[in-house]
């Protein structure tokens, strides 16, 4: 009886163990990675060539960042450029998101259903790039504007529905009291909604905060002043130009041994800098994340 008493209690203690080793392992899947590429960055060029990838540094350089931080002003600028974008974007599109999914998640809203069903109509289908290069070009008239970067990621009909499912949970009462006390329906949503809101308006934030930080897409579409380049576009123009004199080193005239050349240790280089921000953001957020992830999967 004791024999089988304590196999029972053994059970679920060899489960825990089985479910952390898990996740453990699939953190360490995360994190060498990356520890790989910050350590390639930091890597010399021919040390690279002669022996492969380390985790630890055969041997230390930071001839690629020199390479990269050649002209600060310009990274810079380009860091600015989608910093503003990453922040105004974000702002606008949580507000315009949220607005949305608001609308449709309100059960006395009469054309619920409609506008819905038109939200996820275009996540089936879209119109295309050409007349999205037309629209954005010809009829807004935002090329070579800051807020070429901005418009077309305002709205994504995947985070109106995550925030529609959010919003859904609310109990209705509360909107109720609160226009027996006279509120009008935007101070339900300022004073009520978006409060109650925080853990789905940090996860959906997440997303979009992402998305414009690594977008080179629009930049490479309708940029061509210099000015306005945001990061990535800048570090993949980089990357190409190290690529192109990489592989045409002899039709150019300039004498460098490629084994000194820091091609690969460049584009992990560019690869830190161009993810370092993020990785800082991530963990502040981490929190509301989760429970944004969880809300509503268990009912009380």
């Amino acid at each position: 009886m004791n024999a089988a008493a304590t196999r029972t209690r053994s059970q679920p203690a060899i489960a825990r163990h089985l479910i952390n080793l898990f996740f453990i392992v699939l953190t360490m899947a995360m994190i060498v990675p990356m520890a790989l590429v910050v350590s390639i960055s930091l890597s010399e060029e021919k040390s690279l060539v002669l022996s492969g990838y380390r985790l630890i540094p055969e041997k230390f350089s930071l001839t690629a960042y020199s390479l990269i931080l050649e002209h600060p002003a310009q990274l810079l600028r380009a860091y600015g450029v989608t910093i503003f974008v990453t922040v105004v974007g974000l702002a606008a599109s949580l507000l315009f998101t949220s607005m949305v999914a608001y609308s449709i998640s309100r059960r006395d809203y009469r054309y619920r259903r409609i506008t819905t069903m038109y939200v996820l109509f275009t996540m089936l289908f879209s119109g295309g790039l050409v007349p999205f290069y037309i629209l954005v070009t010809q009829y807004l008239h935002l090329k070579d504007t800051i807020w070429a970067l901005i418009v077309p990621y305002l709205v994504n009909p995947f985070y109106v529905l995550i925030m529609k499912g959010f919003l859904e949970k609310l109990p209705g009462e509360i909107f109720e009291s609160a226009k027996v006390d006279g509120a009008s329906e935007w101070r339900i949503f300022f004073g009520i909604v978006l409060p109650l809101s925080t853990p789905a308006l940090a996860t959906v934030g997440l997303f979009i905060a992402f998305a414009y930080w690594n977008d080179w897409w629009l930049g490479l579409l309708f940029i061509n002043d210099q000015e306005l380049v945001p990061l990535q576009l800048l570090l993949y123009r980089i990357m190409s130009t190290i690529e192109f004199m990489t592989n045409n080193m002899n039709t150019v005239n300039v004498q460098i041994d490629l084994s000194q050349f820091p091609s690969l240790s460049a584009r992990m280089a560019m690869a830190v800098l161009a993810a370092g921000p993020m990785m800082f953001v991530f963990p502040f957020f981490q929190r509301f994340f989760v429970a944004g992830l969880t809300v509503g999967s268990v009912k009380s």
